[in-house]
């Protein structure tokens, strides 16, 4: 269960810090557990480390007003892609539970749907733990930072479950040399990345996956001939890096959906092939827009709440209607019976 790995994980990290004289080892048993069993955040994360969160449990951190009015944002924020999401578990399990061969639109609708199914379930819950740690007076940094607009595989993990990536960075990739045989170094942790998330084939090959495309990238970056296409501001080249980027991350998606390595080439191959049954019709393009409408919704929602959320938490005649509209919403349209996806692991 994933949240024994989070458990173990944050242990691992004060007993590394202390060992490595990154913090000091801390008096009381009681201070110590409570921290560990932080309960917001436990089951699937953020995943904390010992010096970020044991310090706020030796004085206990007072609930404010502006905490509170941020967290109930990221409360409903959350709620909203954990609604989306659960929606587009529908067209995801179209094709990751198909029996026979399926279009091209539908390997597409599908494989989008689960990019975005476990982007604002993930990310939704790790947005409602923040916010509730905010309205109780705690502190939990960000997980998620707009992970699809990334231009690179390097920057994709910059910007996705920035806990876990920064943890492995920190005590896996660094405690293997680092940059010293870098290649080696980052196949390794990111091999061990995929593990993390279960003991099948399926999740060893998405993260030898994200290993081969991440050494590509710092390979690639280090030749002389490619130093002006990484350094590049060009609007136009942007574009097409963030399109190379989140294709090689949908190609990762259905390496970690499938169920098995002969299923997921399978789907990769009707991804690349104009394949007609079934037969492609108005109906399975509408639902490709609103699958796509749907993933970016979410992340032009998240773009909102960190560029303008605190000014608009200022206009309380309009920012607690809104929340209010919105969490009715999701409470008539979810469904109440869809669990989490990390809940799986």
């Amino acid at each position: 269960m994933v949240f024994i790995s989070f458990y173990t994980f944050q242990s691992l990290s004060y007993t590394i810090d202390v060992y490595r004289g990154d913090m000091g080892p801390r008096r009381g048993l009681v201070h110590f557990t409570t921290a560990l069993a932080f309960f917001p955040q436990l089951v699937a994360g953020p995943l904390l480390r010992a010096r970020q969160i044991l310090p706020q449990f030796h004085k206990l951190p007072i609930p404010t007003w502006e905490g509170a009015r941020h967290g109930m944002l990221l409360v409903t924020s959350g709620l909203i892609k954990k609604t989306i999401a659960d929606v587009l578990a529908i067209p995801a399990a179209v094709l990751f539970e198909a029996d026979g061969p399926v279009s091209l639109i539908e390997a597409w609708t599908g494989t989008l749907a689960f990019a975005g199914q476990i982007y604002g379930d993930f990310a939704g819950y790790t947005d409602m733990a923040i916010g509730i740690a905010l309205m109780i007076g705690g502190k939990i940094p960000p997980n998620f930072n707009l992970p699809y607009f990334a231009v690179s595989p390097v920057d994709f993990w910059r910007r996705w479950h920035i806990s876990l990536s920064t943890w492995l960075r920190d005590y896996l990739y660094i405690s293997l040399g680092g940059k010293h045989q870098r290649h080696r170094n980052v196949m390794i942790t990111m091999l061990l990345g995929g593990l993390w998330h279960g003991a099948a084939w399926t999740f060893v090959a998405w993260g030898f996956f994200h290993g081969v495309i991440i050494t590509a990238t710092h390979w690639f970056g280090n030749l002389k001939a490619f130093a002006g296409f990484s350094n590049s501001t060009s609007r136009l080249l942007s574009v097409a890096k963030w399109a190379v980027t989140f294709y090689l991350v949908l190609i990762g998606w259905v390496l970690f959906r499938a169920h098995s390595i002969e299923s997921a080439w399978d789907i990769i191959v009707n991804l690349h092939t104009f394949a007609a049954l079934p037969e492609q019709g108005p109906i399975a393009v509408r639902v490709f827009i609103a699958t796509l409408a749907a993933v970016i919704w979410m992340h032009l929602q998240d773009w909102f709440v960190i560029s303008k959320g605190e000014a608009f938490e200022r206009k309380k005649w309009v920012f607690w209607p809104v929340l209010v509209f919105f969490q009715g919403l999701c409470l008539m349209t979810g469904e109440p019976s869809s669990e989490f996806i990390y809940f799986q692991f």
